[in-house]
């Protein structure tokens, strides 16, 4: 059966296989915006495939793809978004090969419901910011949440810049995957933190290491190799994180411990822990924002019960659920601030020990995994919790709009 246009980004579904490696090589040119690049993707078939499509922006020019193949390509041509590739012969499922494909132009950010989202040119240098479909602005992909892949990246840039990329042997998804062009200095935070800044001085990233560190205490180990912060010279309107790395911009290094913490929060919770839908997105944030909280008792600068109360209050009715809130409201702050008190609410009513010894479960069973709302009760109920008190409390939270009372 032919599958439908993902309903949150509007994407056609490229069938037929698996993407299980990019290795992207770049060569880019600052002054002019210009990208020169050779994307060669392994791939493995999951049926007969004699026709596929790959997601690229129409602001990349492809010049040339090339296969392992031994009959080779019959032709290729891009169109609404795709690349659309034709073999000569018919490959069995199962089979293993790769496309390099050869491309260049102006990377530029697609306009969006959420704003511009992909490769944006700033005023020294560039950034990457894919969540959830700007991925194909800069490399041709398979882009949706539920296929991860592994990342290699060589990147030449002008003398005096640096590119900053997430290469991993941990799979990830393509809105995951980053490149950070830029005038940095490389400082050290820690034993397993590195920031890239445009000065010395690294601000309220000081205590990343700290902030880091305590997330162990009550996520479980930190699920990468390291952890990367980027932090451009000039402001940026919110941070966001991508595998192994989270970017600011420099309005974010002062009073901003709240933010840091989130972004640091979603390497569990969004990239070692994925979602396969976007409507699942309740996950991600609300994990990272009740983290906001945590770190905030844990430092002596709220009580946790006041930050869930104050947030609580300002709580406006919602005419969608956490479960599924729609392409429109998927970054509406209820989704995060209500997603947040449900885990408190969960938390109150399970205890402290079951509820952090489940989380802790949830993220080593799922690392590098597909999450959904029953795995987390599925490790609930793995540690002790009554499954039907758990996914009563879920339902009233996830499953309907109307608030319940604040826990």
């Amino acid at each position: 059966m032919k599958r439908r246009s993902d309903n949150y980004t509007g994407v056609e579904p490229n069938r037929g296989f698996h993407v299980t490696h990019y290795d992207l090589d770049f060569d880019y040119i600052v002054g002019p915006n210009r990208l020169n690049a050779t994307a060669t993707l392994t791939l493995t078939t999951t049926e007969a495939l004699h026709h596929l499509t790959l997601d690229v922006a129409e602001g990349l020019a492809v010049r040339r793809v090339e296969s392992s193949i031994s009959s080779g390509i019959k032709r290729f041509r891009q169109s609404g978004g795709k690349l659309r590739i034709s073999l000569h012969d018919d490959l069995p499922a199962h089979t293993e090969f790769t496309l390099t494909i050869r491309y260049g132009g102006n990377p530029r950010p697609r306009r969006t419901a959420w704003g511009e989202l992909g490769w944006e040119e700033l005023d020294n240098g560039a950034l990457t910011a894919n969540q959830p479909n700007g991925a194909p602005t800069w490399f041709p992909c398979n882009d949706t949440p539920d296929e991860k892949a592994t990342y290699t990246f060589n990147v030449r840039t002008d003398r005096d810049y640096v590119a900053v990329t997430n290469t991993t042997a941990h799979p990830m998804p393509t809105y995951l995957a980053t490149v950070q062009v830029g005038q940095f200095q490389r400082v050290e935070l820690g034993r397993n933190v590195v920031a890239w800044l445009p000065g010395a001085q690294p601000g309220d990233l000081n205590k990343q290491q700290a902030m880091l560190d305590y997330f162990e205490t009550v996520f479980g180990p930190y699920p990468f190799e390291n952890y990367q912060v980027v932090v451009h010279e000039e402001a940026l309107e919110i941070p966001l994180e991508a595998h192994g790395l989270s970017i600011f911009g420099i309005n974010h290094l002062r009073r901003n411990q709240r933010l840091i913490a989130h972004e640091l929060a979603h390497q569990w919770f969004g990239n070692s822990l994925g979602i396969g839908h976007w409507r699942d997105i309740w996950l991600n944030e609300g994990f990272a924002c009740y983290a906001e909280w945590l770190w905030a008792d844990h430092a002596g600068q709220m009580p946790i019960d006041d930050s869930v109360r104050t947030h609580y209050d300002k709580l406006t009715p919602m005419r969608f659920t956490l479960a599924d809130p729609g392409p429109r409201d998927m970054f509406d702050d209820r989704v995060y601030k209500r997603g947040a008190i449900t885990l408190h609410a969960l938390r109150r009513s399970v205890g402290d020990p079951v509820f952090f010894n489940t989380v802790r479960d949830y993220v080593a069973a799922n690392a590098d995994g597909i999450v959904d709302t029953q795995t987390l009760i599925d490790a609930f109920a793995r540690n002790g919790a009554d499954a039907a008190q758990v996914t009563g409390i879920l339902d009233a939270w996830v499953q309907h709009a109307e608030l319940p009372e604040c826990p």
